[in-house]
């Protein structure tokens, strides 16, 4: 009899992490969708389709972000702040999750963090307006 869903949660193997594998292109359709489904309320959605992706592949910053953003516009603080961290973890230097980053920790009452994620997010820009026409990274 196959395992159902929350019983393959509970017994994790690098077998499973096979078997839930994704090419590039389906987890940047994952990605897409999870914001769609958010963008049309159904939020519900969106978060099971962006665990989905994370799980797939930890190392998807898009995804990560994603999941920072949906969470933090459905208030949930905590959640927003861990996949941020995620996020952040695999590009410091983003202009966007450093912008992210502040605007949690100001919903969250720090602004010494706001404050510090947000120099780094106008860094970022500027290191983006002084690229030379053309560069890609």
């Amino acid at each position: 009899m196959p395992c159902s869903f929350f019983e393959r949660r509970l017994s994790f193997s690098p077998v499973d992490v096979q078997r839930h594998a994704v090419t590039a292109d389906e987890l940047q359709t994952l990605i897409e969708d999870a914001t769609a489904d958010f963008a049309l309320g159904e939020s519900d959605s969106a978060l099971a389709k962006l665990a989905r992706a994370t799980e797939a592949e930890p190392t998807s910053f898009e995804a990560w972000h994603a999941l920072a953003e949906v969470n933090f516009s459905l208030r949930r603080l905590d959640p927003a702040l861990a996949a941020a961290e995620r996020a952040h973890a695999l590009r410091s230097a983003d202009l966007f999750i450093n912008t992210t980053l502040s605007r949690i920790w100001m919903e969250r009452g720090d602004k010494a963090k706001a404050e510090h994620f947000g120099a780094q997010a106008k860094i970022a820009s500027w290191r983006e307006q002084l690229k030379p026409t053309g560069a890609n990274d």
